[in-house]
């Protein structure tokens, strides 16, 4: 069984969140005192390869976050056209292969979906801090595009060892990852403020849930529960009642899962935008299924209880 966890996928930008969520706080000014790469790259994960990756100039961290950004694109780009070559092979590959393949297809094309968004977000904002909302979400799709890069490479090492198409895309792979981490790294040493504060419980005298208007804009909310006494008895049916396409400013549509054992797998599509998701806790909130990679007819990402529509 898995517990309803905290995360945050998709373009989407869709929020599973248990207790409390962080945001950051109010805008600082800008820092575009000019630094060399060596300098800037010591605040990623892994500085030799950002010393590499970057152009050897001097700029602001804002200038080298939108190189890396492009770039991160474009390798996302090649990456999908590489999966794309090896999918035309399916007649000689296994069906574990294919739907693997067809998993890194689908993942590839939302980190392209991913990258796009948050450099026009960015390009529009030029030096200055965002707001903590467009904060929150170009952070949560930077980081997303780690969590598909994973996802890939678990399904790719799931098929069989002698699969030769698993060592031509390791190295893209790992190569592409450590690109986005620079990017996710830069951007959160430029655009993110270096203090967050701590939101408070999404609770109200209800329902036991609290909605600080002052940290996230609720557009509207259901309650999910299995004894009928919620607007839903299904995660699902809450999701299909969500707006489709919701703009950023008209805030969140907020789904409240109330404890109990919830035997589903909850499909999400992408026009389901700027949906929030809250449970009773670990142990409490539980979404369960029964999909097994070792089954043969699923792949890791396909066996999630918690997935987004091909």
């Amino acid at each position: 069984m898995e517990n309803l966890q905290a995360f945050s996928v998709f373009k989407v930008s869709i929020f599973v969140l248990l207790f409390s969520i962080c945001f950051a706080s109010p805008s600082l000014a800008a820092d575009t005192t000019p630094v060399s790469k060596e300098a800037i790259c010591k605040f990623t994960p892994d500085p030799s390869f950002c010393n590499y990756v970057l152009p050897n100039q001097t700029s602001n961290v804002y200038e080298f976050w939108r190189y890396a950004a492009q770039k991160s694109l474009s390798q996302s780009r090649k990456f999908l056209n590489l999966v794309d070559k090896y999918l035309k092979l399916h007649s000689t590959l296994s069906k574990t292969a294919v739907l693997a393949l067809q998993d890194c297809q689908f993942l590839a094309g939302l980190n392209i979906d991913f990258l796009a968004s948050s450099l026009e977000t960015l390009n529009t904002t030029k030096y200055q801090t965002l707001s903590s909302l467009k904060t929150d979400d170009v952070q949560t799709l930077l980081s997303a595009i780690l969590t598909n890069q994973q996802t890939c490479l678990d399904g790719i090492q799931a098929t069989a060892s002698s699969w030769s198409v698993k060592r031509s895309l390791s190295v893209p792979l790992s190569n592409d990852t450590s690109l986005y981490s620079v990017s996710l790294a830069l951007f959160t040493k430029s655009w993110v403020p270096k203090t967050k504060k701590k939101g408070r419980k999404l609770l109200d005298e209800t329902d036991q849930q609290i909605i600080d208007t002052n940290d996230v804009l609720v557009r509207d909310k259901v309650t999910v529960s299995q004894d009928g006494s919620g607007n839903f008895t299904t995660i699902n049916d809450a999701v299909e009642a969500a707006p489709n396409n919701s703009a950023p400013s008209k805030g969140y549509f907020l789904i409240y899962i109330k404890a109990g054992v919830y035997e589903e797998y909850v499909t999400i599509d992408k026009k389901k935008k700027y949906l929030m998701m809250i449970g009773d806790g670990i142990n409490q909130t539980v979404v369960t299924g029964n999909r097994s990679v070792n089954g043969g007819n699923w792949t890791t990402f396909g066996s999630a209880t918690f997935g987004k529509k091909k």
